[in-house]
């Protein structure tokens, strides 16, 4: 589990660190311009169904239409889904069960509104992936109107336990809904599971009143914001200390904790240093060089990470890692090496989808086995859901690994304009950040009245216009005065900041 989580918020971006024994594990990144929209829940309107590929588009009111498979449509029959305003939004007469048989043109028509979820973020020029399933989470448990089903954490591995809180689940769900017991619920008690219970369903009370009083296409309900869904999500017993460098948000999760988890408001801290919170904690360093393709092992060795349109490579090297033992000695520590630094990249980048591991050749079964072992073993830490087939004979680990938002470099990179886009550089929007946390923590110790920046043409441009809100801000707060000095023979990923008088 994460021992230190670390919250660096601002007026223009949220970020979540989340570390390990003194090591960056997860990286979470939220820009006001850019919210997040998983868990969101809309009334939507279908407008295109589409037989040949068993799907659907929906407009939810994005710029872009969402996305609705025929498996994740099904759940419309639900009796309590039925409840959403039955025969006017929906079927006016739904078919008899089963309904896996059923194609998406015998499910939904063109006109019709229906209550969706957002389940994959939109990315690159896709657009976001629906879901009629909705969920609704807590910090103990998960709620699912549209499915009877109980599911009990894996990680609550004492079996007397399990049947203890599905027995208590049981005798207090609805008819026809289901409930996933978190890991954190492990030795809930019986007044607050009911309280959490209850919760839950008013709250899919509250969003169903809502549906029916709307017009798709229309939001019904916002999830909560990244620093909340942290807190939730990850903060736990075994937390050291949850810590934040915004006043305003410390005094947040001072009353989110006094409400759903008063035992762990002690670990919560408010950071006041002059030093920067993610420089103090050594976390920056690491996020940049996670969008590096080379990740240099203690060893000597590397692994060089290559995304594509289609699937992420990975490829080991001993590098510059020569054992006294032999040669196959050396590649095996190497690859063993590579094991838990891969498994730790693929969740610090957020990859996804297919992901070839090019391992040094062995020629040792044993070894190989121990290998494979390892990275499983290595994998288990990880919340998304992997698939990993096994070392074929050329040295190659398939896997795929399931993501819901964009990767560290989709999010905070874009295609570079001085190689015509096969590579990549840092965003405008990533530098112009860069530029305003410099100044913020510089203001604190350099006089000066006036602060002249220095940058690429187009990051002036930018600052001048798309930021000129935060740029405003920025002068309220620091007290000073800023003038942006466009220089075209700049390299754009540059910039400098002088303070005068």
């Amino acid at each position: 589990m994460y021992t230190d989580i670390l919250i660096n918020a601002t007026f223009y971006e949220n970020r979540i660190a989340l570390v390990e024994n003194g090591h960056l594990r997860e990286f979470h990144l939220e820009r006001v311009s850019e919210k997040g929209l998983i868990g969101n829940i809309y009334q939507g309107k279908v407008v295109r169904v589409l037989p040949g590929i068993d799907a659907a588009f929906v407009d939810i009111g994005l710029d872009r239409t969402g996305f609705l498979y025929v498996d994740e449509a099904l759940y419309i029959f639900s009796d309590n889904y039925q409840r959403l305003n039955p025969g006017h939004k929906l079927w006016t007469k739904p078919p008899a069960p089963p309904y896996t048989h059923l194609t998406i043109n015998q499910i939904l028509r063109e006109g019709q509104e229906i209550l969706v979820q957002i389940a994959k973020e939109p990315i690159g020029s896709k657009g976001a992936r629906l879901t009629c399933n909705i969920t609704l989470p807590c910090r103990n448990l998960v709620f699912m109107p549209l499915t009877d089903h109980i599911g009990i954490s894996r990680k609550i591995e004492d079996e007397t336990i399990r049947h203890q809180l599905r027995e208590k689940i049981e005798a207090l769900r609805p008819p026809g809904t289901g409930f996933i017991v978190r890991t954190v619920a492990e030795n809930i008690d019986n007044d607050s599971l009911e309280a959490d219970m209850e919760f839950l369903l008013l709250l899919w009370d509250e969003i169903l009143t809502k549906a029916q009083k709307s017009q798709a296409p229309a939001l019904i309900y916002k999830d909560l914001d990244i620093i909340l869904r942290a807190v939730r999500d990850f903060f736990t017993e075994e937390t050291n200390e949850l810590v934040t460098d915004n006043r305003e948000v410390y005094d947040q999760l001072l009353s989110y904790a006094e409400i759903f988890a008063p035992q762990l408001r002690d670990k919560i801290t408010y950071y006041q240093s002059d030093m920067p919170l993610f420089e103090r904690y050594g976390v920056e360093a690491d996020i940049n060089s996670a969008l590096d393709k080379k990740v240099w092992l203690r060893s000597g060795g590397y692994i060089v990470i290559e995304p594509t349109e289609a699937l992420t490579v990975i490829d080991v090297n001993t590098g510059r890692y020569v054992s006294a033992a032999d040669l196959s000695e050396t590649i095996f520590k190497t690859n063993m090496e590579a094991v838990r630094e891969i498994a730790r990249q693929l969740r610090l980048r957020n990859l996804g989808g297919i992901i070839i591991i090019d391992f040094i050749d062995m020629e040792n079964e044993e070894q190989r086995e121990e290998l494979f072992t390892a990275f499983q073993e290595a994998m288990r830490a990880d919340k998304s859901k992997v698939n990993i087939l096994k070392l074929s004979e050329f040295g190659l680990v398939q896997m795929t690994r399931k993501r819901l938002s964009e990767s560290l470099m989709q999010t905070m990179c874009e295609p570079c304009l001085y190689c015509s886009g096969d590579g990549h550089i840092k965003s405008r929007l990533t530098i112009c950040h860069e530029i305003f946390r410099k100044i913020t923590r510089d203001a604190r110790k350099i006089g000066g009245a006036h602060v002249s920046i220095k940058v690429h043409p187009q990051i002036a441009e930018m600052l001048l216009n798309e930021q000129s809100y935060t740029i405003e801000q920025l002068e309220r707060i620091t007290e000073k005065r800023f003038t942006i000095i466009p220089v075209p023979d700049m390299h754009i990923k540059r910039y400098d900041v002088i303070w005068n008088e």
